[in-house]
């Protein structure tokens, strides 16, 4: 573990040592990888969309049996169970829960009142603003270099607004791997970096080992933006069935969907009532239409099929831009002391001021 330290508002909100995030990825973010993070002395977040309740107070025991830093879950505010998955959060004592939308008002003062640190992603800077209005205790703010679900502006001009717009920590995502990043990031008023590919190509990662060398071997140009998976733009690596997926018409696409839904609902205990009413809620949020509903079913199934099972021939790879800069494999604990060792010497390089 890396004796340099960056003491910065994310660092004190959360207890950890160093201001770093990895990410809640789907059938990524298990508990190996969320406790070898926190061992490391970053920010490890339980990716929970893809678990039942019972799996997610199972995974989340195993974190803890694994390490005794603070780490956090990810929760889907608009899933028909979410106020079940913060119970279990402040049941067995987690100390952050993220959202990758935004958490109702009540929702969040439901966890804080019980001493849990809220961090919402946000993509937007009205987003930014709504939350921390709502009482979030800092964000996350992707920007479009960031894979998954991702917007159209870039970090390096998304970022600054939302510092300017709210007095919270802001943890900066999208395009970063590195030492420099995280100096950057705290240059621009940052309180911290958070990554998602970068900690997905670590050997404590679960990924097999066949995709992370698809991951590897892309370049830059190799990851691309398409909203034919589930309608809504997603930053992935290019493949034959991305491409493929561009391709197909909007009835082969919907069948696809329906295959998937029907999946996903095995996979994930959830009954059909409650996939109507996460889809209204989905509606409700980001105003889709119930062709992008069903076609959310989409995003995990593929994701696992990749994330999982290995097979690249029919999953698909959310990616973030920077995976064209990545050549390795270290541990946790290797990628945060090369990152925090980076920063002091890039701090230590800057011209004098005088």
């Amino acid at each position: 573990m890396s004796d340099v330290t960056l003491a910065t508002p994310l660092t004190e909100l959360v207890g950890v040592r160093h201001p770093v995030v990895q990410t809640g990825m789907g059938w990524v973010a298990g508990p190996r990888l969320v406790s070898a993070t926190a061992n490391a002395g970053a920010l490890g977040i339980l990716a929970s969309a893809t678990m039942t309740v019972d799996q997610l107070r199972s995974a989340v025991r195993e974190v803890k049996s694994r390490t005794d830093a603070p780490f956090g879950v990810n929760l889907r505010a608009d899933a028909g169970d979410a106020a079940e998955r913060a119970r279990i959060i402040v049941d067995e004592g987690v100390r952050v829960a993220s959202f990758a939308l935004a958490p109702s008002r009540e929702l969040i003062a439901r966890l804080k009142d019980a001493g849990v640190v809220v961090i919402p992603s946000v993509g937007a800077r009205r987003h930014a603003e709504k939350v921390a209005a709502w009482g979030a205790d800092a964000v996350i703010v992707q920007g479009g270099e960031g894979g998954g679900h991702t917007g159209s502006v870039a970090t390096t001009v998304l970022l600054p607004q939302v510092v300017d717009a709210v007095d919270i920590p802001v943890v900066a995502a999208g395009g970063f791997h590195d030492g420099r990043g995280l100096v950057a990031a705290l240059a621009y008023g940052a309180a911290g970096v958070a990554m998602g590919t970068r900690f997905l190509l670590t050997s404590d990662s679960t990924v097999p080992d066949t995709v992370k060398a698809r991951y590897l071997a892309a370049a830059v140009g190799d990851v691309t933006v398409t909203t034919k998976v589930d309608g809504l733009p997603h930053r992935m690596l290019r493949t034959e069935l991305v491409d493929a997926l561009e391709r197909s018409g909007r009835t082969v696409s919907l069948l696809r969907a329906v295959r998937h839904a029907r999946a996903f609902r095995r996979e994930s205990g959830m009954g059909w009532s409650r996939m109507v009413r996460d889809g209204l809620a989905m509606r409700h949020g980001k105003d889709l239409t119930w062709s992008q509903v069903l076609l959310a079913a989409n995003t995990p199934m593929l994701l696992k099929a990749s994330m999982v099972d290995g097979r690249t021939d029919l999953g698909v790879m959310a990616s973030g831009q920077v995976a064209g800069l990545i050549d390795d494999l270290p541990s946790c604990a290797e990628l945060v002391d090369r990152v925090m060792t980076e920063a002091l010497a890039t701090l230590r390089a800057l011209p004098a001021t005088g």
